[in-house]
Protein backbone atom coordinates (compact mmCIF):
# COMPACT_ATOMS: atom_id res chain seq x y z
CA UNK A 1 0.00 0.00 0.00
CA UNK A 2 2.61 2.27 0.73
CA UNK A 3 4.61 1.33 -2.82
CA UNK A 4 1.09 2.83 -4.45
CA UNK A 5 1.01 5.97 -2.26
CA UNK A 6 4.41 7.16 -3.28
CA UNK A 7 3.98 6.85 -7.11
CA UNK A 8 0.51 8.77 -6.37
CA UNK A 9 2.36 11.28 -4.54
CA UNK A 10 5.05 11.73 -7.18
CA UNK A 11 2.04 11.35 -10.05
CA UNK A 12 0.78 14.48 -8.43
CA UNK A 13 4.05 16.58 -8.32
CA UNK A 14 4.65 15.81 -11.56
CA UNK A 15 1.28 16.82 -12.78
CA UNK A 16 1.57 20.23 -10.81
CA UNK A 17 5.03 21.03 -12.25
CA UNK A 18 3.33 20.37 -15.92
CA UNK A 19 0.87 22.54 -14.92
CA UNK A 20 3.02 25.35 -13.63
CA UNK A 21 4.96 25.47 -16.85
CA UNK A 22 1.62 25.47 -19.15
CA UNK A 23 0.63 28.39 -17.80
CA UNK A 24 2.75 30.90 -18.37
CA UNK A 25 0.19 33.72 -18.97
CA UNK A 26 -1.86 32.98 -15.85
CA UNK A 27 0.92 33.51 -14.11
CA UNK A 28 1.99 36.46 -15.53
CA UNK A 29 -1.62 37.78 -15.26
CA UNK A 30 -1.62 37.08 -11.48
CA UNK A 31 2.17 38.29 -10.65
CA UNK A 32 0.50 41.42 -12.41
CA UNK A 33 -2.83 41.79 -9.86
CA UNK A 34 -0.24 41.28 -6.94
CA UNK A 35 1.83 44.49 -8.64
CA UNK A 36 -0.98 46.22 -9.35
CA UNK A 37 -2.31 45.53 -5.62
CA UNK A 38 1.22 46.56 -4.16
CA UNK A 39 1.93 49.41 -5.99
CA UNK A 40 0.19 52.30 -3.62
CA UNK A 41 1.92 50.95 -0.66
CA UNK A 42 4.88 51.93 -2.35
CA UNK A 43 6.83 49.20 -3.40
CA UNK A 44 8.69 49.09 -6.46
CA UNK A 45 9.01 45.75 -9.35
CA UNK A 46 11.60 44.21 -11.48
CA UNK A 47 9.22 41.68 -13.60
CA UNK A 48 10.88 38.68 -15.55
CA UNK A 49 8.64 37.58 -17.38
CA UNK A 50 9.80 36.28 -20.74
CA UNK A 51 11.02 32.83 -21.34
CA UNK A 52 13.88 33.85 -24.38
CA UNK A 53 15.26 36.49 -22.10
CA UNK A 54 15.55 34.90 -18.63
CA UNK A 55 16.53 30.85 -17.79
CA UNK A 56 13.79 30.66 -15.76
CA UNK A 57 10.96 28.12 -16.26
CA UNK A 58 7.99 30.08 -14.14
CA UNK A 59 7.45 33.90 -14.43
CA UNK A 60 9.15 36.22 -11.72
CA UNK A 61 8.05 39.16 -9.88
CA UNK A 62 10.86 40.47 -7.89
CA UNK A 63 9.40 43.23 -4.90
CA UNK A 64 11.64 45.52 -3.29
CA UNK A 65 11.74 48.52 -1.35
CA UNK A 66 11.89 52.42 -3.52
CA UNK A 67 15.19 53.05 -1.18
CA UNK A 68 16.70 50.39 -1.19
CA UNK A 69 17.51 46.87 -3.73
CA UNK A 70 18.99 45.07 -1.22
CA UNK A 71 15.84 43.99 0.71
CA UNK A 72 13.05 41.99 -0.93
CA UNK A 73 11.00 38.99 -2.27
CA UNK A 74 11.07 37.06 -5.21
CA UNK A 75 7.35 35.80 -6.01
CA UNK A 76 6.23 33.00 -8.08
CA UNK A 77 3.56 31.16 -9.33
CA UNK A 78 2.88 27.53 -9.17
CA UNK A 79 -0.04 25.26 -9.42
CA UNK A 80 -1.96 24.01 -6.39
CA UNK A 81 -4.08 20.79 -5.99
CA UNK A 82 -7.32 21.25 -6.81
CA UNK A 83 -7.03 23.17 -10.32
CA UNK A 84 -5.94 26.57 -8.61
CA UNK A 85 -2.77 28.98 -7.97
CA UNK A 86 -0.99 30.18 -5.25
CA UNK A 87 1.76 32.91 -4.82
CA UNK A 88 5.20 31.30 -3.66
CA UNK A 89 8.18 33.02 -2.37
CA UNK A 90 10.08 31.24 -5.30
CA UNK A 91 13.54 31.03 -3.53
CA UNK A 92 11.44 28.41 -1.16
CA UNK A 93 9.56 26.96 -4.27
CA UNK A 94 6.51 25.05 -2.87
CA UNK A 95 7.37 25.48 0.80
CA UNK A 96 7.11 29.30 0.07
CA UNK A 97 3.37 29.24 0.16
CA UNK A 98 1.66 33.09 0.78
CA UNK A 99 -1.30 33.09 -1.06
CA UNK A 100 -4.01 31.54 -3.28
CA UNK A 101 -3.93 33.62 -6.43
CA UNK A 102 -7.53 35.53 -7.22
CA UNK A 103 -6.97 37.18 -3.86
CA UNK A 104 -4.45 39.69 -4.78
CA UNK A 105 -5.54 41.80 -2.05
CA UNK A 106 -4.42 39.40 0.88
CA UNK A 107 -1.34 38.31 -0.69
CA UNK A 108 -0.40 42.08 -1.14
CA UNK A 109 -0.69 42.02 2.37
CA UNK A 110 1.21 38.62 3.31
CA UNK A 111 4.04 40.58 0.98
CA UNK A 112 3.75 43.86 2.53
CA UNK A 113 4.23 42.37 5.94
CA UNK A 114 7.33 39.98 4.97
CA UNK A 115 8.72 42.73 3.49
CA UNK A 116 8.73 45.60 6.22
CA UNK A 117 9.87 43.03 8.77
CA UNK A 118 13.01 42.11 6.57
CA UNK A 119 13.52 46.21 6.41
CA UNK A 120 12.86 47.05 9.94
CA UNK A 121 13.46 43.27 12.00
CA UNK A 122 13.64 44.79 15.09
CA UNK A 123 10.64 46.49 15.76
CA UNK A 124 8.44 43.22 15.03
Amino acid sequence: MGEVRALAVRAERHLLRWRTRRGHETAVRCLDELAMALSPQGWRFMRFYRREEFAVPVPLLWVHARATRDVGIVVSVLAAPGGTRAYHEAQWGRRGYLCLCGDAEAAAARVDRLLKHRLFPSTW
